[in-house]
């Protein structure tokens, strides 16, 4: 039999709190989920972060036997979104997908409501993709440069839309302005569904439109591709040439990712980043990514933080060398 005699009774209390704790924690891990499960997507419904967002939560739902509802949370360029997550309960029960974006705000926004790292903890980075430069066919021109050129020759220069302010489609206009020497008019959207609507009402002169969203639309021949923002041709847009090719150093691309709350638990945080494994996986899932011109690259959550933080260096150059602000 075990005698504690050095034990008083406060250490032994101490200990037996502990024990009770982590044996709760456990026991809330094989439990979870015992309800429905929000997903929050900062922006608005029909762009590439929503779409696949559906995907995956359509996914989860089966997998984890609970309801996994999409919460379109848009504003200030996923920033809305993205502090409704940062202060939602750390309990499992909200769980954010989001883009690079995210990475963005950090040096773009001179105040957030949110720290990126002490509020929210990365649980998996999910793809990337390029965005593909696209106009409308009546846009006289068929190439990157001879839209630079003719952005050059129209007084006050060309407009481009986005899916808001501070994410990768607005920042690859102001890198497009750096690279090619030319003036352009950053108009903001929420979300790639408003960008492709008034891309192809002909309101926007061009637009930096991730491959998920833009693809449909330049397979029907509504909007005309002119280049992708990888360094590499995408596979799903064989022959369509990269913007490096006419402006060397360009090299954008839109990477989703999933977040929870700092505070999670780490036997429900394991458990998010198991089955978000799964979904990845699964044959399905990899065939629409292939579709819709999406990498899949899974990250775990060490890997996907430290990839994190490279990027929010990376952006807060870009978004120095631009002079890019809030709109």
């Amino acid at each position: 039999m075990f005698h504690c005699h050095a034990c008083s009774l406060p250490t032994l209390r101490a200990l037996l709190t502990a024990l009770s704790l982590f044996c709760t924690a456990g026991a809330h891990a094989q439990q979870f989920p015992v309800k429905p499960i929000r997903m929050i997507v900062p922006f608005a419904p029909g762009g590439g972060t929503d779409i696949i967002g559906r995907q995956f939560a359509a996914r989860l739902s089966e997998s984890l036997g609970q309801t996994v509802a999409v919460d379109n949370r848009a504003g200030a360029g996923g920033n809305v979104g993205a502090e409704i997550a940062a202060k939602s309960a750390p309990d499992g029960y909200t769980v954010m997908f989001t883009t690079n974006s995210i990475a963005v705000n950090v040096s773009l926004y001179p105040k957030l409501n949110y720290n990126l790292f002490a509020d929210l903890q990365p649980v998996a980075f999910l793809a990337s993709a390029p965005l593909t430069l696209v106009t409308h066919p009546l846009v006289p021109v068929k190439t990157a440069k001879e839209l630079a050129a003719l952005s050059k020759k129209r007084k006050g220069g060309l407009n481009f839309g986005s899916n808001g302010t501070g994410t990768t489609s607005h920042l690859s206009g102001e890198l497009f302005k750096i690279t090619a020497g030319v003036d352009l008019t950053h108009i903001p959207f929420k979300g790639a569904g408003a960008v492709i609507a008034s891309l192809l009402g002909g309101e926007v002169d061009m637009g930096f439109v991730a491959s998920i969203s833009a693809l449909p639309h330049i397979r029907s021949g509504k909007l005309r591709v002119l280049a992708v923002t990888t360094p590499r041709e995408a596979a799903a847009l064989p022959g369509v040439p990269t913007m490096g090719s006419s402006f060397p150093g360009f090299d954008t691309d839109i990477w989703y990712g999933s977040w929870l709350p700092t505070g999670t638990a780490k036997p429900v945080t394991d458990r998010w980043v198991d089955e978000l494994r799964k979904v990845h996986a699964h044959p399905d899932v990899r065939a629409a990514f292939d579709r819709d011109g999406a990498e899949a690259i899974f990250m775990p959550p060490a890997e996907f933080t430290a990839y994190l933080k490279k990027e929010v260096a990376k952006y807060a150059l870009l978004v120095k060398q631009s002079g890019a602000r809030p709109d």
